[in-house]
């Protein structure tokens, strides 16, 4: 399983390929192989969500348990592998993200990618300072309901 964790800020260059940090490519599963799928983040956080490929074949089981005849999942799959593309890192780490998504997430020179857990998001640095700051409540605030009143 990936773990990935941490920041770094990265240039996207003209024809849409960005670097994937070393320390997140070291925390990538051999099962992975290199490869990636990037699909889009949800509308209200407009980032670029980067699965190694063995935690996509986990999103995919998921993804077959849901009802297609539940109009609330289908729309989930549909909008979810719209996006989606397969990536395979090139020679120099990096992978060419899709047009379409770069404009989603408002990228255009440069990128702040963060470690999510078991995927990379892609985010334009100044909508993530942002979303940083437009919290209603602190992170203190946040961290005691979620971990139950302790920070590990």
């Amino acid at each position: 399983m990936s773990f990935f964790k941490g920041r770094e800020n990265y240039s996207v260059d003209d024809k849409g390929r960005v670097a994937i940090p070393a320390k997140m490519r070291k925390s990538m599963s051999p099962e992975a192989a290199d490869t990636f799928v990037v699909t889009r983040g949800p509308d209200e956080d407009p980032c670029i969500y980067v699965y190694p490929l063995d935690e996509w074949k986990k999103m995919e089981a998921q993804l077959a348990g849901l009802n297609q005849y539940n109009g609330r999942d289908l729309f989930f799959v549909r909008t979810l592998l719209y996006w989606a593309d397969e990536l395979a890192l090139d020679k120099q780490h990096r992978v060419m993200i899709p047009k379409a998504l770069l404009e989603f997430a408002k990228i255009d020179k440069n990128a702040l990618i963060i470690g999510a857990m078991d995927h990379i998001e892609i985010w334009n640095p100044e909508i993530f300072d942002s979303y940083l700051n437009k919290r209603d409540e602190s992170y203190a605030d946040v961290a005691e309901r979620v971990m139950g009143g302790r920070l590990l």
